[in-house]
């Protein structure tokens, strides 16, 4: 059976068929959890799988080996810079989990772990990035309903733990 859950670990340390960095389009070594995932994985065998793939547009994911990692495969997904909300930002974010998802489901990943895309550096309003992420991973459950997968997002601080946890159950996910 399908499951979403919220842990506080590391996402480097998950040991799934996937995890997911939130990367920039050119997929280049950046920093926060982008950064931390390439030095785990060893940075420069990623970035060349990265070089080779050239590009992903924002709201879109591709997926590489996971080298280093325990994870046996890194989906990079391209969330949007947060711009008020006026530039389709909810759908791109929305997009950037869905195809996440197709893209684990394409290379038969049935545990995946995701950070909080765009609720970093990019700015997204962390209570807005939840709520998307939790309504993209229930919508791909709902509409793959004979295809079962692990879903866990993996956070280290406390407090977007606590508010992942309270949006998941205003949502009743």
């Amino acid at each position: 059976m399908s499951s979403i859950s919220i842990q506080k670990i590391s996402i480097t340390a998950l040991e799934t068929d996937a995890i997911v960095n939130a990367a920039n389009d050119a997929l280049m070594m950046g920093g926060g959890v982008c950064g931390a995932i390439f030095r785990a994985a060893g940075a420069i065998k990623l970035q060349a799988a990265c070089a080779k793939i050239g590009h992903c547009k924002t709201g879109d994911a591709v997926i590489t080996p996971g080298f280093k990692l325990p994870a046996k495969n890194i989906i990079h997904a391209v969330g949007p810079v947060w711009h008020s909300g006026n530039r389709n930002e909810p759908e791109l974010l929305y997009s950037a989990y869905q195809r996440s998802l197709e893209v684990a489901k394409e290379n038969g990943c049935h545990s995946i772990g995701f950070p909080l895309i765009s609720a970093g550096i990019y700015g997204y309003p962390k209570d807005q990035a939840w709520e998307r992420a939790l309504l993209s991973c229930r919508d791909f459950i709902r509409d793959n309903p004979d295809y079962e997968i692990e879903i866990i997002f993996a956070v280290l601080d406390d407090g977007i733990l606590a508010l992942g946890q309270k949006i998941m159950k205003e949502l009743d996910i």
